[in-house]
This record gives structure tokens, sequence and C-alpha cells, in this order.
């Protein structure tokens, strides 16, 4: 068996993979096709002050999908509702070399490793906050955690300097002048 992509609708990735993997159990073409994948990997983003982890697909309208390619299978998967095509020259599916798949399929295992990353700030910078309650201000980075993953910052609340803990996410490098 060799790995094909197979462009469809967008959106529609998850309901191709479930009907494929549904539909094959049933029919003469089980045999001939193995793993159906919809490449995603997690991602940790900042919302409502809130560090969320969400999976995110990193290639958008595609799916991978691992088969034994003759007639048979061909027009089984070009039947599919919400696929458009095979992906490759003309209208020939074109298998994916090995090193690609392994590439695209070691994306897709990679955990994201909570590893003590450099923070991409130093003390004295000027940032603005871009989440949170304090969403707007600008200040000056006074301190650095980069076990976890927080800055502390000194923003100007009623002519005070007040510092505020924050985590790296919710700053951004201030570009309005001061």
């Amino acid at each position: 068996m060799k790995w094909y992509v197979i462009h469809t609708y967008s959106g529609h990735e998850n309901k191709v993979c479930t009907y494929i993997e549904h539909a094959q159990k049933g029919s003469e073409v089980a045999d001939k096709i193995g793993q159906v994948v919809v490449p995603t990997e997690e991602v940790v983003e900042m919302k409502d002050g809130r560090k969320t982890t969400s999976l995110k697909k990193f290639l958008p309208s595609y799916l991978l999908i691992e088969m034994e390619m003759d007639k048979e299978t061909l027009h089984f998967i070009t039947n599919v509702p919400g696929v458009t095509s095979f992906v490759g020259p003309g209208r020939r599916p074109q298998p994916l070399k090995e090193e690609e798949v392994q590439r695209i399929l070691g994306q897709i295992e990679q955990r994201p490793v909570e590893v003590a990353e450099e923070i991409p700030y130093q003390i004295g910078d000027r940032v603005k906050v871009i989440d949170g309650p304090f969403s707007d201000f600008i200040g000056l980075v006074d301190d650095l955690n980069p076990e976890k993953r927080k800055i502390k910052v000194m923003v100007s609340i009623f002519g005070r300097n007040t510092p505020v803990e924050l985590d790296v996410l919710q700053v951004a490098v201030a570009t309005e002048p001061q």
C-alpha cells in the first residue's frame, strides 16, 4: 500500500474520513484501504485570559490515505461525498514519497513538550498587553520566568507603576510611540 493525498471540500475533512472508514468495512475494497488521516496538530492559544489547547488542521482540505491504487479503489474514493479529487499531475493520483509521509506523520505525532523555551523579550523591552483585564496597556518588562513562561510587566495605572504578571502569549512587542 502507498500513501495518497485526497482533496476535499473545505471543512469536510472529518466527514470524509469517517465516511471512508465506515463505507469500506462493508465493501470489496476493505482490504485495499489502510489508514485515513486528517493532518492535525495541537496549538496553544490565549482566549479570554486562559491558555487553551486545541487541534488545528495544518493541511486544510486535504486527507492522507494509505491504499492500493486500482480502478475499484479509485472509483470508491472519488465517489465519496465531499471528495473533489486526488492530488497528482493531470487526473492521475500521485503516491507520496516515503520521506514526505514520515515528515507529515511525524508532525502529527509530535506533542507539544513543555520545555522552558526562550522568552522573546528582555528586561526593559516595551510590550503591549493584548489579552486579559489589562488589554491595550503598554509597559516595560521587569522580570522573566522562563520555566512558567510568565513575565512581569510594569504598567502605569492612575499614574503609578504597577507590576502585572502575564503569560508570554498575553503580550506583544509595543509598536506605538511612547
